[in-house]
C-alpha cells in the first residue's frame, strides 16, 4: 500500500471519508423521494395525499419494521406518473450524490410499484435514463439502472415485468429482488433469475436483512447472484461467513436503514466490524435515504462515529470495495481506485 494508515488521525477520518470518491451500489431511487418533492409532484399531477403537509408526512416516518416502512414508501410513490417525474426524482438524488463525492451509482427501480397504478414501464425507464445521462454530462457521475422485482408478488408477475421491460433492455444492466423479505425466500424467483441470466443481465438480491442467513445461501445457490444486498445477518452463520469471504461476494450494507428498521437496536451493535474482520467484502450505501435519515456520507459518518474500532484502514477498504463490487469495466474501476489512493496518500503524508 502506498500509504501508512496509522498516520491518518482519528479526527481526520470523517472529513476524509466525506471527500473521498465512492460508488453507491444499493440505492432505491423511489426511496430518495423527499417529502418536499412528493408534495410538489402531487400538486403537479393532481394527486391527493393523506397528509396535510410536508411536516405531517415526515412525522409519519416512524417505522417499526420493514413492512411499516413499505406501506408509506408505496404511498409516496403514488405521485410518480409522468416521465418528467421520474427524471426529477433521480436528478434530485444525483445532486445529493455529487455533494457526497459519489462518482458512480447503480440505481434500483421498481417497475411494479408503478405499473400497478397504470404507469407504463417505458415511462419509468425513459425518465430515469434521462436523469442518468444528464448526471454524466453535467455532474460527471456515471450510473446504471437495475430493475428490481417485488418479492411479495408472484414470480409470474416478476416474469411478466421483465418481459415488459425488454424493449428498453439497453437501458438497464441487471435485475434485483426487494420488498418484504419475511416469508418470501429467494428460491421463489428461481425462474425469473434464470431468465435474466439468459439475457446477460447482472443479478443481485436482498437477503439476510430481516431474513435469515439461509436466504443469503439460496440467493447465491439458486438465484446465482453476484452481490448480496444487505447480508448483515450472515454473521449468525460461521459457515456462511467463511464462504462469503472465500468467494469474495460483495455485501451492499446500509447502516442507517438497519437501525431505522430495527435490524440492530443501535449502531454500536452493527455487524460491520465483524464482517470486515472476518474477511468479507462489505460496502456502505444509503438504501432509501429520504426515509432512513441520510444519504451516503451520512451513513459513513454514523457508522464511524458509533464504532471507534473502525479506522482509516477500514474506511479505505469500504471505499475500495464499492468500486471493486461495481458492475463497470476494470479500467474504470482502476481509475477510480487510483483517485482514492491519491486522496488517502495525501491524508497520510
Amino acid at each position: 500500500m502506498p500509504f501508512d494508515f496509522d498516520r491518518i488521525a482519528r479526527t481526520e477520518l470523517i472529513p476524509l471519508l466525506s471527500r473521498a470518491p465512492k460508488a453507491e451500489l444499493h440505492i432505491h431511487i423511489e426511496g430518495s423521494l423527499e417529502p418536499e418533492l412528493i408534495f410538489a409532484l402531487a400538486q403537479r399531477n393532481g394527486v391527493a395525499l393523506p397528509y396535510a403537509d410536508v411536516e405531517a408526512l415526515r412525522a409519519a416516518y416512524a417505522f417499526t419494521d420493514l413492512q411499516s416502512f413499505l406501506d408509506i414508501y408505496y404511498a409516496g410513490a403514488s405521485v410518480l406518473l409522468q416521465e418528467d417525474d421520474f427524471h426529477d426524482m433521480a436528478w434530485a438524488y444525483f445532486l445529493k450524490a455529487q455533494a457526497d463525492h459519489v462518482v458512480h451509482a447503480e440505481l434500483f427501480f421498481d417497475p411494479q410499484t408503478h405499473t400497478a397504478r397504470g404507469v407504463d414501464t417505458g415511462v419509468v425507464i425513459r425518465g430515469l435514463k434521462r436523469a442518468c445521462d444528464r448526471a454524466q454530462a453535467e455532474l460527471g457521475i456515471s450510473s446504471a439502472l437495475i430493475l428490481c422485482f417485488l418479492r411479495h408478488l408472484s414470480e409470474d408477475e416478476a416474469l411478466a415485468t421483465l418481459e415488459a421491460a425488454l424493449p428498453w433492455r439497453e437501458h438497464f444492466i441487471g435485475v434485483g429482488l426487494d420488498s418484504s423479505e419475511r416469508g418470501h425466500p429467494p428460491e421463489k424467483f428461481a425462474r425469473v433469475f434464470a431468465r435474466a441470466a439468459e439475457l446477460g443481465l447482472h443479478r443481485v438480491a436482498h437477503a439476510g436483512e430481516e431474513g435469515p442467513p439461509a436466504y443469503v445461501e439460496s440467493a447465491l445457490d439458486v438465484l446465482k447472484v453476484e452481490r448480496i444486498d444487505h447480508g448483515v445477518r450472515s454473521v449468525e452463520s460461521p459457515a456462511l461467513i467463511e464462504r462469503l469471504a472465500r468467494e469474495g461476494v460483495p455485501l451492499t450494507v446500509c447502516p442507517l436503514s438497519n437501525i431505522k428498521l430495527c435490524v440492530f437496536r443501535h449502531m454500536a451493535y452493527h455487524s460491520m466490524p465483524a464482517l470486515l474482520a472476518l474477511g468479507c467484502k462489505p460496502t456502505v450505501n444509503s438504501d432509501d435515504p429520504a426515509y432512513f435519515g441520510g444519504y451516503l456520507n451520512d451513513n459513513f459518518v454514523a457508522l464511524f462515529e458509533a464504532l471507534p474500532q473502525l479506522g482509516a484502514r477500514e474506511a479505505y477498504a469500504l471505499l475500495r470495495n464499492s468500486f471493486e463490487a461495481s458492475f463497470v469495466p476494470a479500467e474504470r474501476k482502476g481509475a477510480w481506485m487510483a483517485e482514492l489512493d491519491a486522496v488517502f496518500a495525501q491524508a497520510a503524508a
